[in-house]
């Protein structure tokens, strides 16, 4: 898409803070509200089995209403990061403000309601953050798990899910080769 402008990162950040409405509240994504919801609700549960079946249930359960409601904000700041050039930045931009920002929150409410296994459960909840952040960030850059104008159905989204996960599976690797096998530039004498 040549002539297309495209923002950098500090753009986008300054638009989210600007125009808080128009990016959080009008592209709340519940695309990303609905897994990211129901895959962390099953992260507390098992970090908190150990603290009995009641404990797990109690976390799960706070994680799920926690991250139902917030998700679709995180799902709408990646949104918002995904046409930010260079990608890198956008990326590593991304994976730096959502956890500090998301686990903070998410924080105070497990600590208000007593979690048991806490260290565990936050520590697998920061690292599925960064993680998803960078999937959904990319699959977003590819047109899907977009909502509004833009975006498909979810049917269509979860259709190219082994498609945009093997090709985020092989991005790091084919970018260390492509970064390894690039010619210096100087030619060699023989």
């Amino acid at each position: 898409m040549s002539g297309v402008h495209r923002p950098n990162p500090f753009h986008v950040l300054l638009r989210l803070f600007t125009h808080p409405s128009e990016y959080l509240v009008h592209r709340w994504n519940w695309k990303a509200a609905l897994f990211s919801s129901t895959l962390r609700a099953f992260i507390f549960f098992f970090s908190n089995i150990a603290a009995g079946w009641r404990a797990a249930s109690g976390a799960m359960l706070a994680e799920f209403l926690y991250r139902a409601f917030t998700a679709g904000f995180y799902g709408a700041i990646t949104q918002a990061f995904r046409e930010a050039e260079p990608p890198w930045l956008a990326m590593l931009m991304a994976t730096i403000f959502l956890p500090i920002f998301s686990h903070s929150l998410e924080l105070c409410v497990h600590l208000l309601r007593g979690t048991p296994k806490l260290f565990t459960s936050i520590v697998a909840s920061v690292t599925f953050t960064v993680l998803s952040t960078l999937f959904m960030l990319y699959a977003m850059r590819r047109g899907s798990f977009v909502v509004g104008a833009e975006g498909r159905s979810l049917s269509h989204d979860c259709k190219q899910i082994p498609r945009i996960l093997g090709g985020f599976l092989w991005a790091g690797p084919g970018a260390l080769i492509k970064f390894c096998g690039a010619p210096s530039g100087r030619q060699r004498v023989t």
